[in-house]
């Protein structure tokens, strides 16, 4: 009863647009040859597996079993429609009726399937067998109607189209269309034109059947007694969902599903609980401590005993510090790891290492991984490479070789960034033995990058280690790479500070030869080669081919080439090759530096003192070798008390003088005759 009535008020509780009238539908055609497709998407079927129900109401005796042999045979495309059509109007009649239990809308959508089964069926309904609707809402039902009628029109379209698609006479022209040279998109639309003819052929000779059977229906009519519904119409079937082919409908899909669930419980964060009333002032004055000065200890104490926090809560207040203040925010992680309620895992640990680290905090760093071996948690591979990377940036060869050890025993392969980090802190420490046999071990299983060679084997060049250059640049010539100008140039300066001038030749006519040209530092290098070997009349035949080839000395090799002349005391030469220098533009320290040298060991007092007074106005520029050479020269020139002054100007620069010259200075004021007032020692 409670049905019937809200269904008399449904007219008044519809949306305005479904008041709209619609004529009625003619009746529904059977269609031959078609498989009822799946429920339109705005319909989802019901999940449990249900047959489609239409039956008369059960009589009693042999009235009902005569009654049930009159009921004509079942319709399956009838079956569908009404499947569908309840589907439909049910959100309909929700939304009208809010309040309304599930049976009392089911109900009502009984009597309106059963009112649209007798107006689609012809059959008039038995004498207070079926309620009359309104005429909003037989238009509310036309236009549901309507759109399930379209709706099952264009799924049987659409799964004979994809029949016929593949039927011989489609396939037969479809291979013709190919060996006439039509392909592509013209190749794909010919074939659904083809199809679409071939269904319109198919539907115009079925019209004519079902036109047929009207009119044998209409010439022998059967009087079918009036259709009843015991239950609603339902989508019969298993519901399935496939995705790329995966049938997920599977029953296996749902404990996968629940074991997910419990899996998720583990690693999805917890949601951290509302800041309000004491625990946001105390979380305002720890934010206000200073983590240089002041303990947040005790404003950490006071926000624990107002919010009772878990891990969760721990990791948001690190999240707000950390964006406000790190220094605060790495002092506030570490005395959490000793907090029960935060519950500090081996990723804590590690993660403060790093941050301390890239920082170069190294006593920190090694401050929280001392905690961490007391609590029992032994550093995994990934604190293992932090340390590794940690300690070859701060120069500490020993603890970076016990961390890289213990990753190669953890049976960890170490990649590129490892490797490199070891290598460039052996270089950085004066060791390129080692780190070319860390090159040999990277070369099993990674290819070194160009760089590495390069670094490796300038190492060796500037230490003069021939041999190790050598080996690594044959390693680099198999390893697919070429020399570059800068190796070349680097090679020719090792070989020039080991006095190998065959050897330095060869490489700089090879380095030409392979379309290299050479540069100023590179002929500096031919030269300082030269004159290891004293051999000047080479130096100055080699410089004249250059120029003779196009190639002017720089200021490099003029350098180089001041330097010589200023240690063999020829001046001329040397002022030659000066104006050379300044003609440049250039007035490097080190030409008034071999200058100060040369005057002074020639006892040319006014000059040298003009080269002095330069030099003095540069004194933060000069080098502990730059001091070597003046103080040598003014020694040997006899200016001790000149050289004296750059003694003392030498150690209050941070420079330890060599045993030589600090014996030399010493020695020259325990000469008899005292000092000169000029600054000569007299004899």
């Amino acid at each position: 009863m409670r049905a019937l009535i809200s269904l008399s008020k449904l007219t008044r509780r519809l949306l305005p647009s479904l008041a709209v009238a619609h004529a009625p539908l003619p009746p529904l055609r059977r269609c031959l040859h078609a498989e009822p497709p799946p429920p339109p998407h705005h319909a989802p079927p019901p999940v449990a597996s249900r047959i489609l129900q239409s039956e008369l109401t059960p009589g009693a005796g042999a009235d009902a079993d005569a009654e049930q042999e009159q009921q004509p045979a079942p319709d399956p495309l009838l079956d569908e429609f009404l499947a569908r059509f309840v589907a439909a109007l049910r959100p309909t009649l929700a939304a009208a009726f809010p309040t309304h239990a599930r049976h009392v809308l089911d109900e009502m959508l009984r009597l309106v399937a059963e009112a649209v089964l007798c107006r689609l069926t012809g059959v008039e309904p038995e004498e207070g067998g079926a309620v009359e609707l309104s005429d909003d809402l037989w238009a509310a039902v036309w236009e549901v109607s309507a759109a399930v009628r379209d709706g099952m029109q264009r799924d049987r379209v659409r799964a004979e189209l994809r029949g016929y698609l593949h039927c011989e006479e489609v396939k037969e022209m479809t291979r013709f269309a190919s060996d006439v040279g039509i392909r592509g998109e013209m190749l794909r639309e010919l074939r659904f034109k083809w199809a679409r003819e071939k269904l319109e052929e198919v539907e115009f000779y079925r019209g004519l059947d079902d036109m047929r059977a009207q009119a044998e229906a209409a010439a022998n009519p059967v009087a079918l007694p009036p259709p009843r519904l015991a239950a609603l119409p339902q989508r019969k079937g298993e519901i399935k969902f496939k995705i790329h082919g995966l049938d997920l409908s599977d029953p296996t899909w749902g404990e996968v599903v629940e074991r997910a669930a419990e899996a998720e419980a583990h690693f999805v964060p917890q949601e951290a609980k509302p800041i309000e009333g004491k625990a946001k002032k105390a979380e305002e004055k720890l934010m206000a401590v200073d983590p240089r000065k002041g303990d947040p200890a005790p404003a950490m104490e006071e926000w624990k005993e107002e919010l009772l926090p878990k891990r969760a809560d721990w990791m948001a207040l690190l999240e707000r510090l950390k964006a406000r203040n790190v220094e605060l925010y790495l002092k506030v992680a570490e005395i959490l790891l000793a907090d029960e309620s935060f519950g500090a895992t081996i990723r804590d640990y590690s993660k403060l290492i790093d941050l301390h680290s890239k920082a170069n905090h190294v006593e920190d760093a090694e401050r929280i991984l001392g905690k961490m071996k007391e609590n029992g948690i032994a550093p995994d591979v990934v604190t293992s490479i932090t340390l590794v990377h940690m300690y070859c940036k701060v120069g500490n060869l020993e603890q970076a070789n016990q961390a890289f050890q213990f990753l190669k025993g953890e049976g960890f392969p170490p990649d590129m960034k490892l490797f490199t980090s070891m290598i460039r802190a052996h270089l950085k420490s004066g060791e390129p033995k080692q780190a070319e046999n860390l090159l040999r071990e990277m070369e099993r299983s990674i290819k070194p990058t160009k760089e590495l060679f390069m670094d490796v084997i300038l190492a060796f060049a500037q230490r003069g280690m021939i041999d190790g250059a050598e080996r690594v640049k044959t390693s680099m010539l198999l390893a697919g790479f070429q020399l570059t100008p800068e190796l070349y140039t680097s090679l020719i300066e090792a070989y020039g500070r080991g006095g190998h001038v065959g050897q330095a030749y060869t490489l700089f006519e090879q380095m030409r030869s392979s379309g290299h040209e050479p540069d100023d530092r590179c002929v500096a290098g031919m030269m300082v080669a030269y004159m290891m070997k004293n051999q000047l009349d080479h130096a100055l035949s080699f410089l004249l081919k250059l120029e003779k080839d196009g190639l002017k000395p720089g200021v490099k090799t003029n350098l180089v080439l001041l330097d010589w002349l200023s240690r063999l005391q020829l001046v001329q030469e040397a002022e030659q090759v000066v104006q050379k220098i300044r003609k440049a533009g250039e007035e490097p320290l080190e030409m008034h530096v071999f200058l100060a040298d040369m005057y002074a060991k020639s006892q040319q007092e006014e000059r040298t003192r003009k080269s002095l007074k330069i030099l003095e106005e540069k004194k933060k520029l000069l080098k502990a070798y730059h001091f070597e050479r003046i103080i040598a020269g003014l020694l040997e020139g006899g200016f001790t008390e000149e050289a004296n002054k750059y003694f003392k100007m030498m150690k209050s620069h941070g420079f330890v003088p060599s045993p030589t010259i600090e014996i030399g200075v010493k020695a020259s004021f325990g000469v008899r005759g005292g000092v000169h007032p000029t600054g000569r020692h007299r004899g």
